[in-house]
């Protein structure tokens, strides 16, 4: 596997989007042809080039390819954008859309992400070691598909809206997760290790959460199923089981109607 560098020289007044930088888009070019490539700052189109020191080719394929992303990028949108295979790194924080579209590779984020992490992600893994932003693996603004297949795993707490539309892949949560955790989904697993506040799976209608810590306020449209022996993440413990959402049409699968479950550790 091949490694390119890119290393941020030159602040920027506005926000950036920068979503050529993926293993897919760098992938067979040199790197004098990655600085080439086109950013936006505001309304103006610039190059990467202008921004970022780029050192080392990338591989022949996205596969052949990974990517650092090194100084302040707190101001940067949409890295890892559709990214498909390859690795890419960002050794600090970044701004929203951060692996948006994904559908293969992975990606890690040594710092924290802003809103719309991993949305309508549907491959690969999004490791973020810092904190995670409102609507994480939600749906776009304006769409019903949110992330559809991989994983994200954020080692510290998340924000509001998390798996909003969700209708399959994996994401956990270290730490503690704000108001509306899979609003409207209709799959998908979210494990939430630490404590969550109200509207937890409101107007779900499948897939699955795991609560460890509290659950400030339960939606009442979930109905107690008794209690049960889970192996989550390693750990054993007694789950009480809940399904719903009550107040939602719900599909039937080989004559039994489907509901979302919701399992809080007693």
């Amino acid at each position: 596997m091949e490694t390119v560098t890119i290393t941020m020289k030159n602040p920027h007044a506005l926000y950036l989007e920068a979503d050529n930088v993926s293993p897919d888009v760098f992938a067979g070019k040199t790197a004098a042809q990655i600085g080439e490539l086109h950013v936006h700052e505001g309304n103006e189109t610039f190059t990467l080039g202008k921004y970022f020191d780029v050192s080392g080719n990338a591989g022949a394929t996205a596969a052949d390819t990974k990517i650092i992303v090194k100084g302040d990028v707190k101001k940067v949108k949409y890295l890892g954008f559709k990214m498909s295979a390859g690795d890419l790194v960002v050794e600090g924080s970044t701004d929203q859309y951060a692996g948006g579209w994904m559908t293969g590779g992975k990606m890690l984020v040594k710092g924290s992400v802003d809103a719309f992490a991993g949305t309508a992600m549907k491959g690969g893994e999004l490791t973020i070691e810092g904190n995670a932003g409102n609507y994480l693996g939600a749906a776009y603004r304006g769409d019903w598909r949110g992330m559809s297949g991989g994983k994200i795993l954020v080692k510290g707490n998340a924000g509001s809206d998390i798996g909003m539309y969700m209708t399959g892949g994996e994401m956990i949560i270290n730490g503690n997760a704000d108001v509306h955790v899979c609003t409207h989904a209709e799959g998908g697993k979210v494990i939430i290790k630490g404590n969550t506040q109200s509207k937890v799976g409101g107007q779900m209608v499948d897939g699955t959460i795991y609560v460890f810590g509290s659950i400030d306020t339960m939606m009442p449209g979930f109905k107690p199923a008794g209690e049960i022996e889970l192996e989550v993440e390693g750990v054993k413990a007694k789950f009480a089981h809940y399904i719903g959402d009550m107040g939602e049409r719900h599909k039937k699968k080989k004559g039994q109607i489907v509901y979302a479950n919701l399992y809080h550790k007693i």
